[in-house]
């Protein structure tokens, strides 16, 4: 045995479904289309999905990512992240004058239209997510008050809405299922007639790839997530495992893995946040295999087909 390779180290196992997911698909298409289409530069507000790799590439390929309007030049093409942005700044962006696309993933533009048509009716929200996060600053951004945060159960004893006749509650989309309901819960006991959307606000993929983390936890020794530091469902994933009782890390890149992780640890269990490319999953593969891993299995898992269109005036002639 090499001295680079691990003792005991023999099995990947691969969660069902990863990685991307329709909104980030969508959403990095956006950018490439409009590169193709008008030529670089091309201004993202943001990030366009939370991974290191996917935005070096945009960058190389010709994309400039700004957080502030005024960065962006008069006329020019500006696009704005998958995770949503408010109403100042789109209002901001149009008087400006840029020409627009909007990469908001659609189920987070669901809640910001839910938002915006109960709140024409008189009510007010409690939002469930994480403080600082674009997703949430956009919802919370689609009004000018009467919309409050809430990141665990003791927030939800502290939150004061002007009123409790109507009130509805929110959910950013890529918080852990679990915690979610949790709060959920709690708001509920609070106040008994808050409304609660038809369907709940966390999107399918962040649910599917919980849910086989659920499945993967139990069968593997230690847990590896690919996924950026900064991605909301990508830690997640890395929580839900060790909650589980399982060791997990993530990494933003194969270079990232530490032998010492394997070592007297024969099963190896491997996902990806919906933000980090299949490329990186099979670079991490490649290491694991180099450090002594023999076999990969996959999980059975959800087949995903959901495809978002993309917006008008990014079609390639």
């Amino acid at each position: 045995m090499s001295d680079t390779q691990v003792a005991g180290l023999s099995e990947i196992t691969l969660a069902e479904p990863r990685g991307f997911c329709a909104g980030v698909d969508r959403a990095i298409e956006i950018v490439e289309r409009a590169l193709q289409k008008f030529g670089a530069p091309i201004y993202v507000r943001h990030e366009i999905v939370h991974n290191t790799f996917v935005v070096n590439d945009l960058k190389r390929k010709g994309a400039i990512f700004i957080e502030e309007l005024d960065d962006v030049p008069a006329g020019a093409t500006l696009i704005f992240s998958a995770h949503g942005v408010s109403r100042a700044v789109q209002q901001e962006a149009q008087a400006r004058g840029f020409s627009i696309f909007d990469a908001t993933c659609p189920l987070v533009t669901k809640v910001h239209v839910e938002v915006a048509k109960l709140a024409r009716e008189g009510y007010e929200f409690i939002m469930i997510g994480h403080k600082g996060h674009p997703e949430v600053e956009g919802t919370m951004g689609q009004l000018d008050y009467g919309i409050h945060l809430v990141e665990d159960v003791a927030d939800v004893a502290r939150v004061q809405p002007a009123q409790t006749e109507r009130l509805a509650v929110v959910t950013q989309t890529t918080l852990s299922v679990d915690d979610a309901a949790e709060i959920a819960r709690a708001v509920r006991e609070r106040f008994p007639r808050v409304r609660e959307p038809k369907q709940q606000d966390i999107c399918y993929a962040t649910q599917n790839r919980q849910d086989a983390v659920k499945l993967l936890s139990p069968q593997v020794d230690i847990v590896i997530v690919v996924g950026s530091p900064t991605s909301s469902n990508s830690n997640r994933l890395r929580e839900l495992a060790q909650k589980l009782g399982t060791e997990a890390h993530m990494v933003d890149s194969a270079d990232e893995l530490q032998p010492q992780w394997f070592e007297g640890r024969a099963r190896v269990g491997l996902t990806a946040g919906a933000s980090a490319p299949e490329l990186l999953v099979q670079q991490v593969v490649d290491r694991l295999r180099a450090l002594g891993a023999v076999s990969v299995r996959r999980m059975q898992g959800i087949e995903e087909s959901l495809k978002f269109p993309l917006p008008k005036g990014l079609k390639l002639d």
